[in-house]
């Protein structure tokens, strides 16, 4: 008998990192958390880093995810915001992986295509299709909203993902 597969999508943010928690089994998905870890923007960034990781750390333990996804970075012109971003990202990857997880990384054009059909679309759509997929999903903000999408989007991916990763062992 198969087993469900649960998916934690992690959306990287040094404010902000959302997290939504999935389970796929076939072609069906199922709603199972999000939220949004914070941290306080009156505090060094190494004491952000930290709160981050400690957040997130926690969400894994609790929720016991069989694999994640993580949303790429995109630069920006703000060349600090991007380095802040990058390193928040480090944490979303790093947590997952320390927890023995493989990550899977997804352009924010693959996951909009994912979830609404095109790459290109306004928050209000993804909100929308979540919904539509999953209609006992709930989420807070648009952080948790993206990181359900980006689990959405490694649901429907992982095979390739899967086999992206064994052709570079190989």
């Amino acid at each position: 008998m198969e087993k469900a597969i649960r998916i934690i999508g992690i959306d990287p943010g040094l404010r902000r990192t959302g997290w939504g928690v999935v389970e796929t089994l076939g072609n069906s998905l199922r709603f199972v958390a999000s939220g949004t870890v914070t941290s306080d923007g009156t505090m060094d960034l190494a004491s952000r880093l930290c709160q981050l990781h400690d957040g997130l750390a926690e969400i894994v333990h609790s929720y016991q995810p069989d694999e994640a996804a993580v949303e790429q970075t995109f630069v920006n012109k703000d060349a600090v915001a991007t380095l802040k971003l990058g390193q928040a990202r480090g944490i979303a990857m790093l947590v997952p992986a320390r927890a023995g997880l493989q990550v899977a990384e997804y352009a924010p054009n693959a996951v909009k295509k994912a979830v609404i059909g095109v790459g290109h679309g306004e928050k209000q759509q993804i909100h929308m299709m979540i919904k539509v997929l999953m209609p006992k999903a709930t989420f807070k903000g648009d952080d948790a909203a993206d990181a359900l999408a980006i689990a959405i989007c490694h649901a429907h991916n992982r095979g390739a993902s899967r086999m992206a990763q064994i052709m570079r062992a190989g």
